[in-house]
């Protein structure tokens, strides 16, 4: 019988999810677990690979095994075995021409980002950081020129193993979460390190993503955010085709896969389980 699970994961500790021969990725730990749990080898495969230091709230693999258990079971039992920072919150029998990364019709990110004048704390590796105010406007107006299908080439690292660069953007949220709204910098004491904190989500939805491409589009609309381009400088971008033309790729610590989404005759969760968590 074929199995899907949603698995989730703090990424801190590894180096991504792809199997590596240290065995130090999610990967490897969630099939130990699988294996001892089953008593058998059990091989994976996922719904969209993440890299070191990246989190998943619902990353979706699916596997095949004769072990006959109810699918509360292959929750529980490689849970048992797992380390606690990666958990599997569900499993489901799916049909033998379901497949985690094929079957799926778009893929979901969010990026979390501090904005604050002093660097985070105990939310080190789970959220991006920047000390500087940034315009929420600007950077959606920027975001809105990267809907659509397009070549992402600008946005793609070199050793990206994708066929092509075209991929088609969905949609991109920016959402501003606490503190005040940003004032003149006279009134906020003539300076740019006197400001309230806050969090900026940034929720990203494609057909499919490249090698780096939404931490790359990170450092771009940070740059937008803080006056040093215009917004419609993304375009561009675009329009380099080039990595050269982007701005440096930005940190892995506030990326989350939130999940691929599928047909809904497969009928499996559409929402990973710690969403409302995020800032």
């Amino acid at each position: 019988m074929r199995i899907a699970l949603g698995v989730s994961y703090n990424g801190q500790a590894y180096k991504g999810w792809q199997s590596q021969p240290d065995g130090n990725t999610v990967q490897d730990h969630l099939e130990a677990a699988l294996g001892r749990f089953a008593t058998h080898e059990v091989s994976t495969l996922c719904a969209g690979r993440t890299d070191a230091g990246v989190h998943g709230l619902m990353q979706v693999v699916h596997f095949d095994t004769e072990l006959q258990r109810a699918p509360f079971s292959w929750v529980r039992g490689p849970n048992a075995f797992l380390p606690p920072d990666i958990a599997v919150q569900w499993a489901h029998p799916v049909p033998d021409e379901f497949h985690s990364r094929a079957s799926a019709v778009a893929r979901r990110y969010a990026y979390v980002l501090l904005q604050s004048p002093v660097r985070p704390s105990v939310e080190t590796g789970r959220v991006g950081w920047v000390f500087h105010p940034l315009n929420g406007e600007a950077m959606q107006r920027a975001a809105s020129y990267l809907l659509g299908e397009h070549d992402f080439t600008s946005f793609r690292a070199s050793a990206c193993q994708a066929k092509s660069p075209i991929k088609t953007m969905q949609g991109i949220d920016v959402i501003r979460r606490g503190g005040k709204p940003q004032q003149p910098l006279e009134i906020e004491r003539n300076s740019p390190h006197h400001f309230t904190p806050c969090y900026w989500r940034f929720e990203f939805q494609a057909s499919a993503f490249l090698h780096h491409m939404i931490r790359n589009i990170m450092g771009c609309l940070i740059l937008v955010g803080q006056g040093l381009k215009e917004p419609e400088w993304i375009l561009e971008v675009l329009a380099a085709r080039s990595r050269d033309a982007a701005a440096p790729t930005f940190s892995p610590d506030g990326l989350y896969f939130l999940g691929p989404v599928y047909d809904e005759k497969w009928g499996l969760p559409t929402r990973a389980p710690a969403y409302d968590w995020l800032p």
